[in-house]
């Protein structure tokens, strides 16, 4: 923050070609100035009227001579700043000299001091927090400067976005693809309630996040002021923790507090600041809050009794099955050695996805809704399943009849919906690590030679239908999702949305090694995948392709943040599903015995759209231009591209 110092510089200005009766604003010496230029000569005042605020430079000098506050109408003298008799308020005014090269105004030095925003984010970046999603406005330019302050000094990129679901869907999908919090910031008000869509995402696929806000000046809190919500009621039921900052004496604190409940709850945290706070001076020497020692480690070994009980089924079963949900995705490696050991197949869970990629011969891919028939074949055939890191959701089906060992470092995961034979509390990394040392290895040809079998005759019946077109001509996604299992590289980065889309997504895209899939799970939220595209580049920084997948209806509620890839050059690839229709929703009425009503959509053309917001563009009618089409716009580099593949409504 800036503060007057001792002493006065003359600055010179600029206030352009301004005729006699006028005023202007013009910035010297950090500071806004309102000059007007009048019979009597030039004017200097603070461009703030001491009212409300209001932009002096933006008002007018009226026929008897007064500056005119364009907010309120409030009068004052341009040179003196004095109010006309019998008012209070004195604007304050600067000298000014017009000179042989120009003009100077005479200002009070400013000293740059630490703010308590300053305090707040300097212990959010010592925490780790690296990048911040959000919008800068009214109610929240003393914390904007804060971070501003940080991003020059190398500790924090930030991203402006278009509108704050947007920021709130790209710090979660930050948060998930890397498992640490990234940050959303917005104003008070609409800018707050904008972001807790997003906000719910992250908190019911139990993410870490962290949520800035603004608040109206604590004076006029209660009453009903201009863009007042009452923030901490609005956040309650979606933050883990939220605290309102008031006081430079407990902020760091609050802010360590918010980031230990972000990272230890896998939650919401959130913090609100008033607008005034904002304004404070910093503690001179504000107590260090490092998170060494605040955070302990999750490296859970299990207990004993459990391990070996989960040891003892696995050597007794012949068809053992292991099964992976989104927990388990930091240990894919130490997971696939486990299976290569005791020749067990590998099942996910949607939001699992490419934990094990589809090429491995112990990969079955997904199960469930959004699942191969290969995947539920194995599950039926199992006489044990090793589940780790899943939460046992209705959308994804893992049996409740087959002897189960569930492995968790959340205890409440642990039989959270029925009982398992073997609960086992542990991190799953260890705990898969202590198996491959106790288990005997064993050699099961016959399993991977049904799981071959059964890869074989998925193959051939997806190949059949991406042949097919419906009776528009439009081709079937089964072909698209072909082609960019051969196209899209290892080590991708792929947000997918939701829709038939992902449906489709699920059932034909064969996942290679290293990639990862992130998605709304439990929310379920249409408009998902391209702010979280956002945020996945911002977590990897362009060092692994992010190649994005949605249909038209999703890609239509964050259309406006295209630009933001293009401002910030972000070589993301989406991927855009266009059947002019909310075709799940048609499906779903359908299912239900129905009418289709209201789910047919009017669309730009999207390639075209990409073009003109400074990104590439590709639109692909038919199954003969796709690949061409795909490998162009991966291999776009600088800016964002988008494919417009026109495909049916039908994915089955």
């Amino acid at each position: 923050m800036h503060q007057p110092g001792t002493g006065k510089k003359w600055h010179k200005i600029d206030p352009g070609e301004l005729a006699v009766g006028h005023i202007t604003t013009v910035v010297a010496g950090r500071r806004a100035l309102a000059i007007s230029r009048t019979e009597n000569g030039w004017g200097a005042l603070d461009n703030h009227c001491p009212h409300q605020g209001g932009p002096l430079g933006d008002g007018e000098i009226d026929d008897r001579g007064w500056v005119i506050c364009p907010w309120h109408g409030y009068e004052y003298d341009p040179a003196s700043g004095a109010p006309p008799e019998g008012y209070g308020d004195n604007a304050s005014c600067f000298k000014i000299e017009e000179r042989p090269d120009g003009l100077y105004v005479q200002l009070p030095v400013m000293e740059e001091k630490p703010s308590i925003m300053d305090q707040m984010v300097d212990v959010m970046t010592d925490w780790g927090v690296d990048t911040v999603f959000g919008m800068v406005g009214h109610s929240n330019l003393g914390l904007a400067e804060a971070l501003q302050h940080a991003e020059e000094d190398g500790r924090l990129r930030y991203f402006g976005i278009r509108h704050e679901g947007a920021a709130a869907f790209a710090a979660s999908g930050y948060a998930k693809l890397t498992g640490k919090p990234a940050a959303c910031f917005a104003i008070a008000g609409p800018g707050a309630t904008n972001l807790l869509t997003g906000l719910w995402d992250a908190k019911v696929d139990r993410i870490p996040i962290l949520a800035l806000t603004g608040q109206v000046n604590t004076q006029v809190l209660g009453p009903g002021a201009f863009q007042e919500i009452p923030t901490a009621a609005a956040f309650e039921a979606v933050a883990e923790w939220s605290q309102t900052v008031l006081a430079p004496g407990n902020a760091s604190e609050l802010m360590a507090l918010a980031l230990k409940h972000a990272i230890v709850k896998r939650d919401v945290a959130h913090l609100i600041f008033p607008d005034d706070t904002q304004d404070l001076p910093g503690l001179e020497d504000p107590p260090p809050r490092p998170m060494p020692g605040r955070i302990s480690t999750v490296t859970i070994t299990p207990p004993a009794d459990e391990l070996d009980e989960a040891v003892r089924m696995l050597e007794e079963a012949s068809r053992p099955v292991i099964v992976v949900g989104n927990g388990a995705r930091p240990y894919r490696d130490e997971i696939i050695a486990l299976a290569e050991k005791i020749d067990a197949p590998v099942l996910s869970t949607f939001k699992a996805k490419g934990i094990i990629p589809d090429d491995h011969p112990l990969g079955t891919g997904p199960l469930g809704r959004s699942g191969t028939p290969i995947s539920a074949a194995v599950m039926g055939l199992a006489d044990v399943l090793l589940v780790f890191g899943a939460s046992f959701s209705n959308h994804t089906g893992i049996s409740k009849k087959k002897p189960t060992i569930q492995v968790d470092f959340d205890r409440m995961m642990l039989g959270k919906f029925h009982p398992v034979d073997v609960p086992v509390w542990g991190e799953i990394g260890v705990t898969c690590g202590l198996l491959f040392e106790r288990l005997i290895a064993r050699d099961r040809p016959e399993i991977r030679r049904d799981i071959a079998d059964r890869k074989g005759r998925w193959r051939t019946e997806k190949a059949r239908r991406g042949e097919l077109l419906d009776p528009q001509g439009r081709m079937h996604p089964a072909k698209l999702f072909e082609v960019m299992s051969r196209v899209v590289p290892e080590n991708a980065v792929m947000p997918v949305d939701v829709g038939n889309n992902t449906y489709s997504y699920g059932h034909y895209f064969e996942t290679k090694p290293g990639q990862d899939v992130i998605m709304s799970g439990y929310l379920g939220s249409i408009g998902f995948a391209f702010p979280a595209a956002l945020g996945a580049w911002a977590a990897t920084r362009g060092t692994r392709k992010v190649v994005s997948i949605s249909g038209d209806g999703g890609f239509g509620q964050y259309l406006a943040d295209f630009t933001t890839a293009v401002k910030y050059e972000m070589d993301i690839t989406h991927v855009l599903l266009n059947n002019d229709e909310l075709g799940k929703i048609s499906r779903e009425q359908i299912g239900a015995y129905r009418p289709v009503w209201q789910t047919s959509l009017v669309n730009p053309d999207f390639a075209e759209y990409a073009r003109i917001c400074g990104g590439d563009g590709f639109r692909v009618d038919s199954a003969d231009e796709l690949e061409a089409a795909l490998i162009a716009a991966i291999g776009v580099k600088g800016k964002p591209s988008l494919v417009e593949v026109i495909v049916s409504a039908r994915d089955v």
